[in-house]
């Protein structure tokens, strides 16, 4: 008997404007190469970013420094980074589907992928994805089996560096988001809260002018 041969394309990606926090949903199209009917799929992804794949500029350079080094070290350093993990519940299909991959994000500049998405001015992100899972399908009684996802299954989307921008201004417009350290949040605020400072940005921008920075 012959199991379900899977393949995965991702076809666009874009903001999911109305979640509750920060996601981009790959549309991936899933085709049934057997002719099995599919109840349905648990489907695990993987999604890295195969930084090396692409060209930067003399800017992002030199703004990704701090995630890979000089850049004349970069043949050592440039590797493929991982995203994050996922997974999905795929419903019955026959020959093929198309679904949401809804993949988050975070605006925290200490995880990687976040200093890198924001390190890259324009062009695309090379984006990996690896799958695996259970696909549950009928036999030719009719009776429902069950068999893994190949590991080999795979897909790549080249994802345009404005639609991370376009999640990001939705979510925070006008907006960075720092993650400080509890002690240096409480001076932060005691500085605040005895110069009569009103808000966080311009008790910063006072540390900064007393230190001469971005004058």
């Amino acid at each position: 008997m012959t199991t379900p041969d899977l393949t995965f394309n991702i076809e666009a990606a874009e903001p999911m404007r109305f979640a509750a926090s920060p996601h981009i949903a790959f549309k991936l199209s899933v085709t049934n190469d057997s002719r099995r009917t599919i109840h349905s799929v648990v489907l695990k992804c993987q999604v890295q970013l195969d930084v090396s794949r692409r060209h930067y500029s003399a800017d992002e350079q030199e703004h990704l420094t701090d995630l890979f080094g000089e850049p004349p070290r970069w043949g050592e350093t440039l590797h493929s980074m991982l995203w994050t993990n996922v997974s999905t519940m795929i419903s019955s299909f026959d020959e093929s589907i198309v679904v949401d991959l809804q993949v988050p994000c975070t605006f925290d500049f200490n995880v990687a992928t976040t200093k890198y998405f924001g390190a890259i001015a324009e062009g695309e992100i090379p984006v990996a994805l690896y799958f695996s899972g259970t696909v549950f399908y009928e036999d030719e009684n009719a009776s429902l089996q069950a068999a893994p996802v190949s590991w080999e299954k795979e897909a790549s989307y080249r994802m345009p560096i404005r639609v991370w921008r376009e999640m990001m201004d939705a979510y925070y417009p006008n907006t960075a988001w720092l993650c400080l350290g509890r002690d240096v949040f409480e001076r932060l605020c005691a500085f605040k809260v005895q110069h009569g400072i009103p808000t966080f940005d311009q008790a910063l921008l006072e540390v900064m002018k007393s230190k001469g920075i971005g004058q």
